[in-house]
């Protein structure tokens, strides 16, 4: 199964609560035969290292490099189809350009999860893709 990992995915696992860390952490360390690939774009890196640049966290800032530099997970161009999508989705649904990015780039990388904490894409999915939130993440 591929995953798309939303921005706020990647915040919480890499700056959230124990608990919050726990939950995303084991569904990505699922037994090998089920793990999900976990998939992510320039974007995502650009909206997670805003902070530790911001306040000149060089830690945090290596923590979200090594997240991004990760064995085995896949970074998605945002190629000029899958501008186009989010440019559609935006207009059609009234999505934020951050959010069509994501959701239209998590649809033309074949995944077949997008976890968020933004339940507002679920209707823009319309069935081409789950919308998984963080509360289901067990």
């Amino acid at each position: 199964m591929r995953v798309y990992l939303d921005s706020c995915i990647v915040i919480y696992l890499t700056e959230g609560s124990a608990d919050m860390r726990e939950r995303i952490g084991r569904q990505l360390l699922r037994s090998a035969e089920a793990a999900p690939t976990v998939t992510f774009t320039d974007l995502s890196r650009l909206e997670c290292r805003v902070k530790p640049l911001a306040i000149g966290n060089a830690t945090l800032l290596a923590d979200y490099e090594s997240f991004f530099t990760t064995p085995g997970y896949m970074k998605c161009v945002i190629d000029t189809a899958t501008f186009d999508m989010a440019t559609e989705l935006r207009a059609r649904y009234g999505l934020k350009t951050p959010d069509a990015l994501h959701l239209a780039a998590a649809i033309a990388s074949d995944c077949e999860e997008l976890w968020t904490n933004d339940q507002r894409l679920v209707r823009a999915a319309d069935s081409r893709i789950r919308i998984v939130s963080i509360d289901q993440l067990a």
